[in-house]
């Protein structure tokens, strides 16, 4: 079992992610919109950007010279990259034994994971929304952050 949910709200957590339905595109709208003060602004070709308060906390990258794919060479066009909260957190995501996460050169010392639209299908609902819910924590005012994990039953600790 790879190291799903690794985070649970800034503390670890190690879920059972083969129950549940898939992840999609769909299930990442409604995750990240449901956080509050989460705005949506939309690339001229489509391509979504989360923000909290106006600080970005997850997108659709568009074609990079850093993202190729390794079996086409071409470069990727279906990359996400959600925020995390610290580079430990990057690292033990980018070990998780399913492969799912990676990150290229440009997100060297930065905390951020990107993950490959194609493979929400292997993620469980439950993985995608503390994802989104990670990412956002790490971006959101304190207070509200504060107040969304009280309301939560979580510690902000």
């Amino acid at each position: 079992m790879g190291l799903t949910g690794v985070m649970k709200y800034g503390y670890p957590y190690y879920g059972l992610w083969q129950i549940g339905a898939m992840a999609t595109m769909a299930d990442l709208d409604k995750f990240a919109l449901a956080m509050p003060q989460t705005t949506k602004e939309v690339s001229e070709d489509g391509r979504p950007a989360y923000f909290a308060h106006g600080k970005m906390f997850c997108f659709h990258r568009g074609r990079r010279p850093d993202a190729v794919d390794p079996a086409t060479g071409e470069r990727m066009h279906d990359v996400l990259m959600f925020r995390v909260a610290d580079l430990g957190v990057k690292e033990l995501l980018l070990a998780d034994d399913r492969g799912l996460y990676f990150t290229t050169p440009h997100f060297d010392g930065y905390p951020a994971v990107l993950l490959r639209i194609p493979d929400l299908k292997r993620l469980d609902r439950e993985e995608l929304r503390e994802m989104v819910v990670e990412a956002w924590l790490t971006r959101a005012q304190k207070r509200v952050a504060k107040a969304w994990l009280e309301e939560h039953g979580l510690s902000s600790d």
